[in-house]
C-alpha cells in the first residue's frame, strides 16, 4: 500500500520582484531556523526508517508525560465512588498504561523495542472541571529514550477510562495528552514550561 501525497494547484509564474533600494544586508531580517533541519527518521531519499542506535552506549533514561480526559460531574462521581458497572477504572487504566509502555514498539513503527525498568502510571482525580488526569514516569537502561513509552502508557490508560465510563458519558475529552520531562542520552534533559 502506498501513501498519497496531495499536492497544492501549481502557481502561476509571477514577475520576478525588483529589489528595494532601500534593503541592505543588514537591515534584511534573519531568521531563527536552522539553514537545514533533518529529521533521524527520514532516509536520504524520503523514506521513513528507523534510526540505527548499534553504536550508540546504553545510558539511564527516564521519561514523563501525562494527559487528562474531563467528564460530566456525574460520570466523574461514579468513578470516585467505583459504580461504574464494567469496575474498577482506575485500576485496570493503572494496568492498561502499564502493558501500553511494555508494547510500544508494537504500536509505533519506528520505534525501538525497550527492556524497561520501571513504569508508573498515576491517575488522579480533579474535581474542577470534573477531570482525570493521568501521569506516566518510564524508565530504562537503553541506547535510545523512552518519551514515546510514556506518551503511549498516558495516551492508552485515558483511552482505556472512555472505554470504561462511556456508558455513563459518551461526550467525555482527551486532551493535553504531552512529554513534561525527559533525561539522559546526547540531548540531555528537557523539561516541558
Amino acid at each position: 500500500m502506498t501513501a498519497k501525497v496531495r499536492k497544492s494547484p501549481a502557481k502561476p509564474p509571477s514577475s520576478p520582484a525588483k529589489p528595494s533600494s532601500r534593503a541592505t544586508p543588514s537591515s534584511r531580517k534573519k531568521s531563527s531556523l536552522p539553514a537545514k533541519a533533518t529529521l533521524s527518521h527520514v532516509g536520504a531519499r524520503g523514506a521513513a526508517q528507523m534510526v540505527d542506535v548499534g553504536a550508540k552506549l546504553p545510558t539511564e533514561r527516564r521519561a514523563r508525560a501525562a494527559g487528562e480526559i474531563r467528564m460530566t460531574r456525574a460520570a466523574w462521581l461514579a468513578v470516585r465512588r467505583n459504580t461504574i458497572k464494567k469496575g474498577d477504572v482506575l485500576g485496570v487504566a493503572r494496568l492498561a498504561g502499564i502493558q501500553a509502555a511494555k508494547r510500544t514498539a508494537e504500536l509505533i513503527p519506528l520505534c525501538h523495542p525497550l527492556a524497561l525498568s520501571h513504569v508508573e502510571i498515576t491517575l488522579t482525580l480533579v474535581a474542577t472541571p470534573p477531570t482525570i488526569r493521568v501521569e506516566a514516569t518510564v524508565a530504562t537502561v537503553a541506547p535510545t529514550g523512552v518519551e514515546m513509552e510514556a506518551l503511549t502508557a498516558v495516551s492508552v490508560a485515558l483511552l482505556t477510562v472512555y472505554d470504561m465510563v462511556k456508558s455513563a458519558d459518551k461526550r467525555m475529552r482527551i486532551g493535553a495528552v504531552r512529554l513534561l520531562e525527559k533525561s539522559g542520552g546526547r540531548s540531555g534533559h528537557f523539561r516541558a514550561r
